[in-house]
């Protein structure tokens, strides 16, 4: 087996300019340090790193790349240093190098804050140079390979591992032969029965389908040559992982999937790209609305292409897609491109702006200190499918599949998110949780009131982590104290719930000690980083309970049972107060509660116990003060509730004549009782109406606001605290 002979001669069959003594020498440093280390195969180690070398040979990669390759475990699995790397082989392949390299020796608490450490680096290292996301995904790629000698376990975590973080960065990356080979392998660990029953399908039709292939290709040539249009055909089969996720997650039959075959047409110009286009709909009948048109919109990843769908003779469907030769190296081999074809892409280079999307990435997340958020935001941000939305002066917003007018417009920018009262889509106001569409024309509805924000519930709506991220930003920046008083409230609770149990001395102890751990300078920092929502308590509460044990339990008792206190019913206002028996109840007019909202109770003086809601700024205030905190009691809403409630509605709609009317034609409609009703323009031309009612539940709440927002005109419905 002569490695390095096979490696050689792979690179210079490349027909591209290689540093062979470099790479010589770096095979026989790796050669060297993997000496006596086995794969799980029993093969010798080294096969693995010249492999990967080999992939990005495939690809066109550099010298610099190749050698990272062929060195990128040294670090992790051998004595060699990082050091000696970079005195050997130069700053550029140590910082590869390092950039592959995992986090091994990071103390993390779970499996999946370990993964996120280490997809966080690797992004660093590629924000820093691209050629680190390369290498890691052309190792993966071989592991991918190899992955039959794993145990089971091993299979489908890596193969989740390859769908959810790597398979989605190929994709976006625009490396189309790594992305589907990655997909098909994981697909075949993940659901080995759904990939097997396609995989027979292919198989049944092969030569049907390559006798289909070979007509189209030979009509497509004849016509092609008529034109006098120098072009290029080839033929493909959609990938088993493409045809998986249309048959089983879109519920398609095999036959409805119209693109399963498709023909690559590949010319010289943009021109001769739309004149193909025309050519190809006079001799096939085009499908109706399966043209698209990738030249003028690209997609993220940069790829450009005409795709149409067509009907042949014998009535079977199939996908044309048209390019030049530099769409069709950029769509083949996406970033790797740059290096490929020295031209750069389009005779420019556009790496950097191929590149903004990770250093975004890096940036929404520099403020959060749970590392499983980058994970996350990985899975939700890089999907296959985007959706490409526009603003009325017709610039364009690539967004995530699912996204809603809220991401659209922290996508414009944190102000118009922050200020955004309502939005418009094709003209129309429709919901902030509508899910947008390619093709739509969104505009972001603003207020110039100085005081106004988002709302804590656009986190559940948002689906770019990138709208989160500024939504939390913002509760973090102008309602600090808030935050500090709702993340003590929560590690309190925490606390109570645990039965952790600590004197003033130990608890401030114990509280600056977690701080510490999680890189807070000072347990105020950690209150306001739970409060908006920065930091999740939850995933550090089993080492803080192990730590407790050991420190103030040290015979290992377990923690004790919370005792839960008999609830005592009391029929006035229709709560039950925990601990408590005919006290009288009041709901506090700061928040109006309503049955179903998640409530507290407050000890006033001389007059029983004030109902709140648990997330009212008065609570939130009170937790500050621990004379305060005592007052605090546990209340819950009957199983029978009489009782009718106030509730106040804020409704912000367009300046037109009879609005006013047409809102309480709507209250009278509905036949509710109204107590009080404001209306007022406000300075940036929109009317705004405050009503209160009286109502029963929160469903009826619901109904009520539902009822006001298909009114016309009509930009937000909200509940308010008054």
């Amino acid at each position: 087996m002569n490695l390095l002979g096979d490696l050689i001669e792979e690179l210079e069959k490349s027909g591209k300019t290689y540093d062979i003594p470099q790479i010589e020498r770096a095979f026989h440093t790796a050669d060297h340090y993997h000496e006596g280390q086995k794969r799980k195969s029993g093969e010798p180690y080294i096969i693995h790193p010249v492999a990967v070398a080999k992939i990005l040979c495939e690809l066109g990669m550099d010298s610099d790349t190749i050698v990272a390759a062929i060195l990128h475990d040294v670090v992790e699995d051998t004595p060699m240093t990082l050091e000696e790397v970079k005195s050997e082989f130069g700053p550029d392949v140590a910082l590869m190098v390092d950039g592959v390299t995992k986090i091994t020796q990071m103390q993390l608490s779970t499996k999946e804050e370990q993964q996120a450490e280490n997809v966080r680096k690797m992004l660093f290292g590629m924000s820093q140079d691209i050629r680190v996301i390369i290498i890691k995904l052309c190792d993966r790629l071989h592991n991918m390979r190899t992955m039959q000698y794993q145990p089971g376990y091993k299979q489908r975590e890596k193969s989740l591992e390859v769908m959810e973080v790597f398979a989605p960065i190929a994709h976006r990356l625009g490396i189309r032969p790594v992305k589907e080979e990655l997909e098909d392998y994981a697909l075949q660990y993940l659901d080995p029965v759904g990939y097997e029953e396609i995989e027979k399908a292919l198989q049944i039709r092969k030569e049907q389908r390559d006798e289909f292939i070979t007509t189209i290709q030979s009509k497509i040539s004849e016509r092609m040559e008529e034109a006098k249009i120098p072009f290029h055909i080839e033929g493909r089969v959609k990938s088993i992982y493409g045809i998986y996720r249309k048959v089983y997650m879109q519920g398609k039959s095999f036959d409805e999937i119209y693109d399963v075959y498709a023909v690559r047409i590949i010319v010289d110009s943009i021109f001769e790209c739309y004149n193909v286009m025309g050519v190809m709909h006079d001799l096939f009948t085009p499908l109706p609305g399966r043209f698209k048109d990738y030249i003028s919109t690209p997609k993220p990843n940069m790829y450009q292409s005409l795709h149409t769908t067509v009907i042949s003779k014998e009535g079977i469907p199939f996908e044309i897609q048209i390019r030049t030769w530099e769409m069709h190296r950029t769509a083949e081999y996406g970033v790797a491109a740059h290096w490929k074809y020295k031209a750069g892409i389009q005779g420019r280079d556009r790496l950097e702006e191929r590149l903004s999307w990770v250093r975004q990435l890096l940036e929404v997340q520099k403020d959060s200190n749970d590392a499983s958020d980058i994970l996350r935001s990985i899975k939700s941000d890089l999907t296959p499918d985007d959706v490409f939305v526009y603003t009325p002066k017709g610039d364009m917003k690539c967004l995530p599949t699912g996204a809603t007018p809220i991401d659209f417009a922290y996508a414009i920018h944190s102000a118009v998110g922050n200020r955004m009262i309502g939005a418009k889509i094709d003209g129309k106001i429709a919901p902030l949780d509508t899910h947008l569409h390619t093709g739509e024309i969104v505009e972001i509805l603003t207020t110039k009131a100085q005081n106004h924000g988002p709302s804590r519930g656009w986190l559940q709506i948002a689906k770019t982590s990138e709208a989160r991220n500024k939504i939390r930003a913002w509760f973090k920046k102008e309602r600090r104290e808030e935050n500090i008083a709702q993340g003590k409230e929560e590690i309190e609770q925490e606390f109570k719930r645990s039965g952790i149990v600590l004197t003033g001395e130990q608890y401030q102890e114990f509280i600056q000690d977690i701080a510490t751990r999680q890189h807070f300078p000072n347990p105020t920092e950690l209150y306001a980083a739970i409060g908006y929502g920065g930091f999740q308590l939850s995933r550090v509460l089993p080492r803080i309970k192990d730590d407790y044990l050991k420190r103030y339990r040290k015979n290992d008792a377990p923690l004790p049972e919370v005792p839960v206190k008999k609830k005592t019913t009391h029929a006035s206002g229709g709560v039950v107060v925990e601990g408590l028996d005919n006290c009288l109840v009041k709901f506090s007019r700061c928040c109006n509660p309503l049955p179903g909202d998640d409530i507290i109770g407050f000890i006033t003086r001389g007059y029983g116990v004030s109902i709140h809601k648990q997330d009212c700024l008065n609570i939130a205030a009170a937790m500050s003060s621990e004379e305060q905190r005592a007052r605090l009691v546990q209340v819950y809403w009957a199983n029978e509730i009489r009782d009718a409630f106030k509730s106040t509605i804020e409704i912000v709609g367009e300046d037109r004549k009879g609005f006013l009317a047409d809102v309480s034609l709507q209250i009278s409609n509905m036949q509710i009782q109204l107590d009080e009703l404001n209306a007022r323009k406000l300075k940036d031309g929109y009317d705004h109406i405050t009503i209160t009612v009286t109502i029963n539940s929160l469903e009826q709440l619901k109904m009520i606001i539902t009822r006001f927002s298909n009114l016309s005109g009509v930009i937000s419905v909200r509940r308010t605290g008054k």
